[in-house]
């Protein structure tokens, strides 16, 4: 299933599954892949699938919808295409030949706790990213339905909240785990504190909420 990978400054933020025939991107919270940047048109572009196969659009936006580094009205994405907007890069990955799906682990804060799918639902933006990794880290949730469950960071990138309320990215990196606000007016919490517009690095212990969702990092 083709999806597209955003990142900023090297760090993903977000993964979305492509499942409709038309994906709008933009700053404006209607969009189906919100970017939240002044540099972003508030309809930038859209995304038409037919098939397997995706076409990006530019929809007259004001900075300019850029493909590998050229300047694109329309154009049919190749795998492994470089969108970029702003500073912020969206990786096309088109699976269609895989065999089968990579589990993805997440969870939905407020609603059904944790899931596992073999395949991320069509509704979620928010998944985690393609790059798995050692597990040394977990969040363990707090509250709610799923309190006692954990989730192993197995991914580069675990994305935790409700989509359209709060979403969070855990991120590893060579020296831990950070974690980073990703979309929502509900800022998540660490310790009590708001997490600010900056990845902030966790410690083992320390405690998360996000949208009314207690969690715990715990370092293996």
């Amino acid at each position: 299933m083709p999806k597209m990978i955003v990142s900023i400054d090297g760090v993903v933020i977000k993964e979305v599954q492509l499942t409709k025939d038309r994906t709008s991107l933009g700053r404006r919270p209607y969009n189906d892949i919100v970017i939240d940047n002044l540099a972003v048109s508030g309809e930038h572009a859209v995304l038409q699938m037919s098939g397997t196969e995706v076409h990006l659009e530019d929809l007259n936006s004001t900075n300019g919808t850029y493909v590998n580094g050229k300047a694109v009205k329309k154009r049919l994405l190749q795998n492994s295409d470089t969108v970029e907007i702003g500073k912020y890069k969206i990786k096309y990955v088109n699976e269609a030949a895989d065999a089968g799906f990579e589990k993805t682990m997440m969870i939905k804060a407020g609603s059904t706790g944790l899931a596992a799918t073999n395949a991320a639902p069509a509704a979620a933006p928010a998944a985690v990213s393609s790059s798995a990794v050692a597990s040394n880290a977990a969040i363990k949730v707090m509250s709610g339905a799923a309190a006692g469950r954990e989730v192993p960071l197995v991914k580069v990138v675990t994305t935790i909240g409700k989509p359209g309320v709060a979403v969070a990215a855990i991120t590893k990196r060579p020296h831990g785990f950070v974690i980073a606000h990703v979309e929502g007016a509900n800022k998540p919490s660490l310790n009590g504190a708001p997490i600010g517009a900056e990845p902030v690095a966790l410690k083992n212990g320390d405690m998360l909420e996000l949208a009314g969702t207690q969690m715990q990092f715990v370092q293996l």
